[in-house]
């Protein structure tokens, strides 16, 4: 089988999985240096062409390890699945993708498109509206609001606005959505056939930037309830995650959609995945690890570190202490006691820039609204 991306711990969790269920797990990367190359779960790595700026070349790159290494399952890790769904018409009979089509994947990641179709599923999000349109300025005339760009993730471009505030100049498209006060929580969820095999809630307790670096799982009935509802109405197989404010009542509000893997896949055990993934019969409901906290633990002590003379470092520091790493396994240390070595690269720039990990993490495998070369 073949993973698409290796540089992130979501991507080991995948390797490891296939690995314990026997399979031999090859990686795709456009780094050459990864989280998931020192892993004993992965038996090769590939070097592609970065898809954002070469996309058609890194889905003929994908093509070509498919075809001389006997690939059975393709199954996309983050920001690039919205490239990889575009390799479905190319797949050899029998070799599965573990994604959804390319026009729903594209709706879903559109922060304009996902509220809309939500709203003529009946599920809750907020008002939503094109920036520079009469809709976006009436809604701004009278409530606060988050600016972002169509195409954002890892919290890119994002900007709280007062009502009756000027919208900013924009470099790219952007939508106006009325904010909601509450609690940010976010989903992860493994759906097959419009049927939730299993949906994990957590909030995020260390934040680099807007993208969590520290975790806990907690139970919410309300949005375990929404995403039965979405999976119902959407037909849905694969990976589906989402950004949720439950306000005051207890109401969730969804106000993004990440039709990806997202880090509440840590709090599964990842040995039980694999079977979910590839369809087999009986195959269990994955087990919950019995850590509620976890953590990415050298971007939580960056963090941890840089919050000293801020009102966070009691916090993050408590967090720091007493959460689980999301990566360390005694039978496959070296992803962990090597990050600082390959994650360098992402580290470097991260500071040169003054940007979170995160972002710069997923600079070469974003969306680019339109995408050379891909349909």
């Amino acid at each position: 089988m073949l993973l698409t991306l290796g540089r992130l711990p979501k991507a080991l969790d995948l390797a490891r999985a296939f690995a314990a269920r026997g399979d031999r797990v090859l990686v795709a990367e456009p780094y050459r240096w990864h989280l998931c190359r020192v892993s004993r779960a992965v038996e090769r790595c590939f070097v592609v062409p970065p898809p954002s700026t070469a996309a058609e070349r890194y889905l003929d790159a994908l093509e070509s390890v498919i075809h001389e290494h006997g690939v059975d399952l393709v199954v996309p890790v983050s920001e690039e699945t919205l490239f990889v769904a575009g390799l479905r018409p190319r797949l050899p009979a029998g070799v599965g993708l573990y994604t959804m089509p390319q026009p729903l994947l594209l709706a879903l990641h559109s922060k304009h498109e996902f509220p809309v179709l939500m709203q003529s599923f009946g599920l809750a999000a907020p008002p939503t509206y094109l920036a520079g349109t009469p809709e976006a300025a009436a809604l701004l005339a009278s409530r606060n609001c988050v600016l972002k760009p169509v195409r954002s993730c890892s919290g890119r471009g994002l900007v709280y606005l007062g009502a009756g505030a000027p919208v900013p100049a924009q470099g790219e498209a952007a939508v106006v959505q009325q904010r909601v006060r509450g609690r940010l929580l976010s989903s992860f969820s493994v759906l097959r056939d419009g049927a939730v095999v299993t949906t994990v809630v957590y909030r995020g307790t260390i934040m680099a930037g807007t993208v969590a670096v520290g975790f806990e799982r907690v139970d919410e009935a309300g949005i375990a309830a929404w995403v039965t509802e979405f999976a119902r109405q959407s037909r849905y197989t694969g990976f589906v995650s989402f950004d949720f404010i439950v306000d005051d009542d207890d109401r969730p509000w969804a106000i993004e959609c990440n039709p990806r893997v997202t880090s509440g896949i840590h709090f599964l055990r990842h040995e039980d995945l694999a079977p979910v993934i590839r369809g087999e019969p009986g195959a269990p409901v994955p087990r919950l690890r019995e850590h509620r906290r976890l953590q990415q633990f050298f971007p939580a002590l960056t963090e941890t570190q840089g919050s000293v003379f801020s009102d966070r470092f009691g916090a993050n520091l408590r967090t720091l202490v007493g959460s689980r790493d999301v990566s360390w396994a005694t039978s496959d240390p070296w992803p962990l006691l090597t990050m600082p070595i390959t994650s360098l690269s992402i580290m470097v720039r991260a500071a040169a820039q003054r940007r979170s990990m995160g972002e710069v993490a997923t600079d070469e495998i974003v969306w680019n609204d339109p995408p050379a070369g891909v349909g």
